[in-house]
């Protein structure tokens, strides 16, 4: 094919193949010509199978494979000419398609592929998907000296490689630096709290269902290769549980891997082929581990295990997946000095779950860049692969904060002696790192769909250019005595008597105080000037060692030794009085005046003229001092705002290192910008991949725009990972031996040293002369060693501990023999440990095994006092308290923490953590107290003593810790109580109201007030503590992090109350440690700590009621309204008060934004409002935002019971549960939850939850959560944390201390910005009545009791009704008169209308009343809504006669009769024997809204209730909106509708018999006498029949007797004869 990137073959090659195979290779070579330019390997064991590798009679396949990718790799040519591996350059990927046919192949070579064939394979191939390969850089050592800066770059294909064009250009690598020593051998990069983060997206075909398969069967292998390793090292005793445990993992894994693997659509053969081999071995591999163990033995369980292993390590491999490896380089300038090559499978994070991730996915991880004789680097790693449109998961596998910037640096040089950038010779006044031409600051665009969060800021060079002294506890100063003289003259002082010395290894730097063993003088460098030995001060901290004494080990005059004097290093200790003149001196000719001398010698000659000697002097750093961990913090702390010109950093030409402190001969000089920048909108998508991709169009631009003079690009973003804190651990090596050493060829033996490297610090052993089995026998601690990131990944991944073993004979660097990893044990808790065990590790050599080496590792996570900042400090004498520092003294030991730069930006310590070794007495009582000393510094250094004492002394018995509370980062399981499975069906069996219930139903229903709250609320409950929070005991008073301690102020006069002027939170845990050294020390607090930084937090404060109040008003009672202060910040109104009550319900949230811990108190007030101010306080309770919000009890917003989507109780928290429950693993220690696909079980804290466990069907309130959210939401629970709850908190007033003045009930919810937007509030508002209007219609009256008797004797009564609800009189209506009703019935047709207001919640109705004439506001009342209606006799004369009563109570109204017959006081009973009582049912108009029939009217009489009339009505429930749509009129007035009522027929107003006789006898004579009037007609009807008969009788026998035959007829007979 002619030169191409993309070349097209289509061609087919036939080779013959007898099976089984004789070798396993397939080798496929690109070629140039005759030049191999990439290889690719293919396994014939990893594309066919011969059937014997799985049980069960399976049957094999043939090789195949594809249609699909195969990467290839060859050798790059800029890498370095070093041992390593060749084949690392990716070169192309070649579509590959292998098939196997029985037969002759027609004895053809070659063919080409047909174009059927070709569209078959396009069809076939994957779905191409955009990826996003991320890398955060944790930590790079071991690096050996280079005199160029260093960087790293990932790499994937093409895509990331900056020697490529094919792609577009990204973020790919890390920005360069310069290493610093370690102090003994090695050189690390300086990254400490700030780690560089890349980032690289490419798109390939998706692997994702070969990735899954291959990551699950990796799964399966991993574990089981643990569990074998630990059954073939097992104890007899131990194999039973061993086996147990490899069994049930093993059945466990096979289960979580097959569902996923059945679901996979194979797309080849090969798919198809591995898919049914895999499925059958998990199957067989299943059934095997749920069978048990063997019959023999458990001993017979291993080699049946190594066998499972031999057959899932021969299924492991996935040919077919077609993305190449991810390459890690290590670049020097345009050298490629070291790779990487790790597999992309195993760095993929799966949208199936944890399981069929990579093993590498989004952990921290060790690589080792270099060849086994020459290491590069060891690099510590977190890397992560996945798909870009499902890259929002991403911040969850780091352990920090992602920040982008855009960087410049502004150059400067010297010019006249002024500092000036314009016009500078070989560079540009802007540039990037490298030196290269770069824009201006105000020239600097944001990417598309990005903008800035900020200002530019400078990066102060402290964090460029680490101050050495970091990490180390010994310090060997030197400084160079020089003298001149004339020929022929005597030796005097030179022009710069004093100087340091420039070592070899960097251009223009100083190594300084650290000199490298084996690394010899550079004698033809001048070094810079500094200050005569006699002004060296020593730095505070530190003390000196050994003082001053001239070195004479080297080439130097030795004079001094053949005298007697002392005072030279070297020689036996001589001090420093007696020192002669020719001691120690090195003589040199100078070629120029100020040139250095070409070459120094030891002995003086007449044509020397210049000499100089070298003064040592060692200074250690003192135990009390801080240690490493807040040195390093100290110095991370010096990058706080400086101002812009003194953060520069001097160089004396460019392209010469940098460094912070100016020097004589400095010319150029640089300062960093940088400035933030952040996406413009959120994305489902990762911002870091948002960042890249929104640069290709800019990049497109940025190429075909014209390039001229003073044509510059805008540089890559700077992508950096932040972390708070560190955590301290403590390294402990053991080396015992080294056994069969092999030495070079040209010697027998060797004199051995082990050189040991963990992270950035590096010890060795001593030299053991003439020895292949040397035996050191030592132990090598590596104190507070600081690692970032979470400590559980230190547990889960634990840095690598290198031993290299040298020859040291002949000095110098010695040679190398061999190099070990080794891993160490982590103790997190030191409880816990076990002491380690020496264990054989081989040595790798050049040619291989180079020997054994019997050691030991551990790694233990140390702990320190807690010492979080100072809150409410006020100085004296009127002066601000500036930059505070704390003293902590105990046992006459003194802890110095370092002071707060800036109390009122942040007033916690820069380093929170500290350890102090007391020697206490055994006896409690002789125990000496802790105490605080906290001094302010002012002006010219003056360190006022503000606090020397505290009254928060405690003894040091008192604080002895345990080291087993759970919350302490220890691993604690928590029992669950699962409800009663019975107890959970009859609550879901209750009836739902219409309505969902509001928070105030969870209130009253908390309260036992079950008449105001829905039924559906009583699972959705709420707790209600009787007192403040901090002082319910499970919660420890919210100070389970840290202890508030109050400071009070010296000098105050004996018997007086100590004046409080702030407060110190803190923490103070003393250890027992024992006497044995062998002992191990108790556990450690400590583990995860908070950002110390303030926070911006969203307070919610809710208010709802307060109850016995102190009045504050004449008439006993008081008008509270609410104030609530933050800060400076003060909500609530004046007129907003709640009138003339002492148990006011406020129903109040108030909202407000704040930082935390400058803004930590909140303070809530009730005030009574007065006509005029000012108001009179009630009381006062002040809240600790800081406390609640540090926590672990989760006390800044309580968990609610259920978990709701919508609606009144909707979760308002910032993580849903299941992201709560991450986050309670993460604060306790735990392994993250585990939940199954469906969301139903989840394992956690060592134990399995099922959602049926907590529920025993589908949930019947309104608005459920997934069921994964609801199972979360239990888990919870079951770890006893804060609920949804009220408290209730005493009010105090200054003018009455310690007298209550009331208590008030609320809660408080905090949000922290930075956790995102919180859900909404709460809605507490008090219940508002609904306006209702009540129609009632008088229709008719039966059987009213008459009151009155007629001329006639008979007895009427002249009926009317009046009607009124309870409470509401002055609404009272009535009825036109029915006069002279007989018998009590009554006709009205009259309407009633009543309108009220009513709570629907509570039931009653809400009655506003003042109760004087002259009160200023109004009353509540709330009675149960009641219809009253009377019957009365009219009279004329006298008083209206009372004849019954009515009360119907709307909300429990019983049911009416519709006949008049049946409307009785008594439920009446059927005649038939199988009726039943017919009770009387009762109902809810509120619900019904409309009901007619006959009510009875009673009077109470003699105790009891006697019925005396009935009423018809017809009673209608409208709510203000239907009233408005539906009017009436009262009574029959307009408009007389719904329904329209007639005038009522009714009998004329007076009887008269001329009248109306009729009607008059009607109503006289039938209506009263009408069943004695029928009987009667009855019987004369009778007696008249029965007379007839008796009368006509005789006649009728008689004729009868006479012609029997008359009146019959006969046939024929109707003629005479």
């Amino acid at each position: 094919m002619p030169p191409s990137a993309k070349p097209t073959w289509n061609e087919m090659f036939f080779f013959p193949l007898r099976l089984p195979p004789l070798c396993d290779d397939i080798e496929l070579d690109i070629l140039s010509r005759s030049k191999v330019l990439g290889t690719a390997t293919l396994h014939l064991s990893h594309i066919s199978s011969a059937g014997a590798e799985l049980e069960g009679g399976v049957p094999g396949f043939s090789p195949c494979f594809g249609p699909s990718f195969l990467p290839f790799y060859g050798a790059r040519r800029d890498a370095a000419a070093v041992p390593s591996d060749t084949a690392v350059a990716y070169r192309g990927r070649v579509l590959l398609e292998i098939s196997t046919h029985m037969g002759d192949s027609n004895r053809h070579q070659q063919d080409t592929i047909t174009p059927e064939d070709i569209t078959r394979v396009q069809r076939l191939l994957p779905r191409r998907h955009r990826l996003g390969l991320c890398a955060v850089f944790y930590s790079a050592t071991m690096l050996s000296p280079v005199s160029e800066p260093l960087r790293f770059e990932l790499s994937i294909g093409n895509h990331g490689d900056t020697g490529d064009t094919s792609c577009h250009p990204a973020a790919s690598a890390t920005p360069q630096g310069h290493p610093i020593y370690d102090g003994n051998r090695y050189y690390y990069m300086p990254w400490h709290d700030t780690k560089p983060v890349v980032a690289v997206t490419c798109t390939w075909e998706d692997a994702e269902q070969r990735w899954d398969a291959q990551n699950l069967l990796h799964l399966v292998g991993e574990r089981l290769e643990r569990n074998v390793a630990m059954l073939r090292n097992a104890k007899m005793d131990a194999c039973e549980d061993i086996g147990r445990k490899l069994l049930r993992e093993l059945a466990r894994d096979c289960r979580t891997a097959l569902p996923m693997l059945q679901a996979q659509h194979p797309s080849t053969r090969l798919d198809m082929e591995l898919r049914a081999a895999r499925l059958l071995l998990l199957q067989n591999l299943a059934s095997a581990a749920a069978a048990g163990p063997p019959r023999q033995a458990w001993a017979a369980l291993l080699p049946e295990a190594e066998a499972w292993l031999g057959r899932v390590a021969a299924l492991q491999a996935e040919p077919q997946a077609g993305i190449p490896d991810v390459l890690l380089w290590l670049r020097s300038g345009t050298r490629r000095l070291a790779c990487a090559r790790v597999p992309a499978h195993r760095l993929a994070c799966s949208s199936h779950g944890p399981a069929a991730c990579g093993r590498l996915c989004g952990r921290t991880h060790t690589l080792m860049l270099g060849a086994p004789g020459h290491l590069h680097v060891q690099l510590r790693v977190r890397l992560w692969l996945g798909r870009v449109a499902e890259s929002q998961e991403l911040p969850r596998y780091l352990e920090g904060p992602l920040h982008v910037y855009a960087e410049t640096y502004e150059n400067q040089m010297k010019i006249l002696g002024k500092w000036s950038g314009r016009a500078l010779p070989r560079c540009s006044g802007f540039s990037d790192i490298t030196g290269r031409v770069g824009l201006p600051r105000e020239r600097f665009r944001p990417p598309t769909g990005w903008s800035w969060d900020g200002p530019w800021t400078v990066e102060p060079p402290r964090r460029l250019m680490p101050d050495p002294e970091v990490g180390t506890d010994e310090v060997l100063e030197e400084v160079y005595e020089n003298q001149s003289r004339q020929h022929g003259g005597e030796w005097e002082p030179a022009a710069v008597p004093s100087t340091d010395v420039v070592r070899r290894g960097w251009h223009g730097d100083a190594v300084g105080w650290h000199e490298q063993p084996g690394a010899q003088l550079c004698p033809l460098q001048a070094g810079m000037a500094v200050p005569p030995k006699e002004e060296v001060a020593c730095p505070q901290g530190w003390h000196v060692t050994a003082d001053w004494q001239v070195e004479v080990t080297g080439a130097v005059d030795e004079a001094g030794e053949q005298c007697p004097q002392e005072g030279m290093l070297g020689r036996g200790g001589r001090g420093d009085s007696d020192i002669v003149d020719d001691a120690g001196w090195e003589y040199a000719v100078s070629t120029a005046a100020g040139s250095p001398s070409p070459a120094w010698h030891p002995k003086e000659e007449t044509y020397h003229t210049q000499r100089r000697r070298r003064w040592l002097r060692t200074r250690r750093r003192d135990s009390g001092a801080q240690g490493q961990e807040q040195d390093t913090g100290v110095f991370l702390q010096r990058d706080s705002p400086k101002a812009p010109d003194k953060v520069w950093e001097y160089a004396p030409l460019w392209g010469s290192r940098f460094h912070p402190q100016r020097r004589v001969g400095d010319v150029c000089r640089r300062r960093c910008w940088r400035r933030p920048m952040v996406p413009e909108q959120s994305s489902s998508v990762a911002a870091i991949f948002l960042l890249e991709s929104t640069t290709d169009a800019e990049d497109k631009q940025m190429a075909a725009a014209p390039k001229g003079r003073g044509h510059s690009e805008q540089p890559k973003p700077v992508i950096l990972c932040t972390f708070q804190r560190p955590s301290c651990f403590q390294l402990r090596c053991y080396l015992f031996q080294a056994l069969e050493l092999k030495p070079h060829s040209t010697k027998a033996t060797a004199d051995p040293v082990a050189h040991v490297s963990f992270m950035h610090v590096s010890q060795s052993t001593r030299v053991l002369p003439g020895t292949l089995d040397p035996v050191w026998d030592q132990t090598l601690l590596f104190h507070r060693v600081l690692l970032y990131g979470d400590p559980r990944g230190v547990r889960e991944e634990p840095p690598a501990v290198v031993v290299e073993v040298f020859d040291q004979d002949g000095g110098g660097a010695g040679r190398f023999l061999g190099r070990s990893m080794c891993i160490p044990k982590v103790w997190l808790d030191v409880g816990r440990r076990q002491p380690p065990q020496l264990q054989r590790i081989p040595l790798e050599g050049l040619g291989g095994l180079a020997g054994e080496l019997l050691a030991a590792f551990e790694l233990l996570h140390e702990a320190e006092v807690l010492a979080w900042g100072l809150r409410g400090l006020r100085g004296r004498s009127l002066l601000p308290v500036r930059a505070p520092s704390l003293e902590v003294q105990c046992g006459g030991q003194v802890l110095h923490i370092p002071p707060i730069t800036n109390l009122a930006v942040n007033p916690n310590f820069p380093i929170n953590t500290f350890l102090l070794t007391l020697h206490l007495p055994v006896e409690e009582e002789y125990m000496p107290p802790i105490r605080l000393r906290v001094l302010d510094t002012q002006g010219f250094g003056y360190r006022p003593q503000m606090l020397p004492r505290i009254t928060a002394e405690k003894k040091a018995a008192d604080k002895v810790g345990t080291g087993t509370r759970g919350h302490r980062g220890a691993t604690r399981t928590t029992g669950v109580i699962l409800p009663h499975p019975a107890a959970l069906q009859d609550v879901e069996k209750e009836e739902e109201d219409e309505e969902e219930g509001d928070w105030w139903s969870k209130f009253y229903m908390a309260m036992g007030d079950t008449t105001k709250s829905h039924r559906g609320t009583r699972r959705d409950s709420l707790k209600v503590y009787s007192c403040e929070l901090e002082a319910v005991p499970e919660f420890e008073g919210l100070q389970d992090f840290c202890q508030t301690f109050p400071l009070y102020q010296p000098g105050g006069h004996q018997g007086d109350d100590p004046l409080t002027v702030g407060e110190f939170k803190g923490l103070f845990h003393l250890y027992p440690l024992p006497e044995d050294p062998g002992v191990p020390p108790p556990p450690r607090h400590f583990q995860e700590l908070p950002p110390s930084q303030p926070q911006q937090c969203l307070v919610r404060v809710y208010i709802v009621r307060a109850f016995d109040l102190s009045p504050r008003d004449r008439n006993g009672l008081c008008d509270p309204y609410i104030r609530v202060s933050l800060g400076m910040k003060t909500l609530g109104q004046r007129d907003q008060y709640v009138p003339n009550t002492v148990e006011p319900v406020f129903g109040r949230m108030f909202e407000m934004t704040g930082t935390i811990p400058l803004e930590k108190d909140l303070r809530v007030s009730l005030l009574d409002h007065d006509l005029l101010p000012p108001d009179q306080e009630i009381g006062s309770t002040t809240i600790d935002l800081e406390n609640r919000l540090l926590s672990r009890f989760r006390a800044h917003c309580g968990l609610p019971r259920l978990y709701h989507t919508a609606g009144p109780g909707r979760w308002r928290d910032q993580l849903s549960p299941s992201q709560a429950l991450e986050h309670l693993a993460r604060t306790r220690g735990l392994p993250p939850p585990e939940f199954s696909t469906e969301g139903t079980a989840i394992t956690f804290g060592g134990s399995t939850f099922q959602l049926s466990h907590f529920e025993s069907g589908p949930p019947t309130y309104c608005h459920p959560g997934a069921p994964r959210e609801r199972l979360a939401l239990h888990v919870l629970h079951s770890w006893h944390l804060i609920p949804e709850h009220l408290e209730t908190r005493t009010l105090y007033n200054s003018a009455q201390p310690g007298l209550e003045q009331g208590k008030v009930q609320m809660w408080v919810d905090i949000f922290p910005a930075s956790l995102g937007p919180p859900g909404p509030p709460v809605d507490i508002t008090p219940r508002k009545p609904q306006r209702y209007e009540l129609r009632c219609v008088v229709w008719n009256t039966r059987d009213v009791e008459p009151g009155d008797i007629s001329a006639t004797g008979q007895k009427m009564s002249d009926i009317y009704i009046t009607g009124w609800l309870d409470g509401l009189e002055e609404q009272k209506q009535r009825t036109d008169v029915h006069y002279r009703v007989l018998q009590g019935d009554g006709s009205f047709n009259w309407r009633f209308i009543f309108p009220f207001q009513y709570l629907v919640a509570e039931k009653c109705c809400v009655l506003p009343r003042k109760e004087h004439f002259w009160s200023l506001d109004e009353t509540v009342v709330k009675l149960p809504p009641k219809l009253i209606l009377q019957v009365w006799d009219n009279d004329k004369f006298s008083a209206d006669d009372f004849l019954g009563v009515l009360e119907l109570e709307l909300t429990h109204l019983p049911r009416p009769a519709q006949r008049p017959q049946d409307c009785t006081l008594k439920p009446r009973v059927s005649p038939w024997p199988w009726g039943k009582t017919r009770g009387t049912s009762h109902f809810s108009l509120f619900r019904q809204k409309h009901a007619r029939g006959w009510w009875p009217c009673t009077v109470h009489e003699g105790g009891a209730q006697r019925l005396t009339g009935k009423l018809e009505l017809s009673l209608e429930l409208l709510n203000e909106k239907e009233a408005k749509e539906r009017p009436a009129g009262k009574g029959r007035e307009e408009p007389n509708a719904y329904p329209t009522l007639q005038p009522p027929m009714r009998p004329d107003s007076s009887f008269l018999w001329l009248r109306a006789p009729l009607r008059a006898l009607h109503y006289a004579v039938w209506r009263r006498h009408r069943c004695r009037i029928t009987i009667t007609m009855t019987l004369l009807l009778l007696l008249l029949l029965f007379f007839t008969f008796i009368y006509s009788a005789p006649g009728y026998m008689a004729m009868k007797l006479v012609n029997p035959l008359q009146g019959l007829h006969f046939f024929g007979a109707g003629s005479k004869p």
